[in-house]
């Protein structure tokens, strides 16, 4: 679910209730994908205020390159062990 999130923000910057639209997924559960990619430093947010005065929290994705080798994998599962 992570990676669609970063596909769909690859795309351009989105307010959570159309990503959740877009990805077909509850706010609460995207929240949390969300809070994951913005402690990972993948994404950022930005809360900005439609033309009616609601507010909109949008999401970015930042430009980041990750490799993944045998010994990354290996760490990667040591830690949800």
């Amino acid at each position: 679910m992570r990676i669609k999130i970063l596909i769909e923000l690859s795309e351009g910057a989105c307010y959570v209730s159309k990503l959740a639209r877009k990805l077909t997924i509850g706010r609460a559960l995207l929240y949390l994908h969300l809070n994951k990619l913005e402690e990972a430093q993948l994404v950022r947010s930005d809360l900005k205020f439609s033309s009616d005065g609601k507010a909109l929290k949008y999401y970015y994705v930042n430009p980041f390159n990750i490799v993944i080798d045998n010994e990354r994998l290996i760490k990667l599962s040591s830690k949800n062990s």
